[in-house]
């Protein structure tokens, strides 16, 4: 798998990560969602990860992904940042995999 970041959403993620411990994780969620398949992706930083996580090393630093979730995302991903909607943004070269990504502080 293959992560690229913008240079208008690394500056985004790292202002929101600015002086916090933890590691970005691109998390598959389904809770809520009612269904394994229904899942929605949203950044997390976190101060632990899990034994299912997965570094994958991008231009803008580490973000770790679950192995057993890697099956709902593309090969080639990009996170941007939309400055019009201010969220952040996951695509491949096929689809928006989720155009209005949020980013959550789990290390409060």
């Amino acid at each position: 798998m293959k992560i690229t970041v913008t240079e208008t959403a690394a500056e985004k993620l790292s202002e929101r990560i600015a002086g916090k411990d933890g590691c970005v994780k691109l998390k598959y969620d389904i809770d809520g969602c009612g269904c394994v398949v229904s899942g929605v992706t949203a950044l997390w930083l976190v101060h632990e990860l899990d034994d299912d996580d997965r570094e994958i090393k991008t231009n803008a630093g580490s973000i770790y992904v679950e192995k057993s979730k890697e099956v709902f995302l593309d090969e080639d991903l990009k996170i941007d940042f939309s400055e019009k909607a201010n969220c952040f943004q996951l695509k491949s070269p096929n689809q928006y995999l989720n155009p209005r990504m949020s980013f959550f502080d789990k290390t409060k």
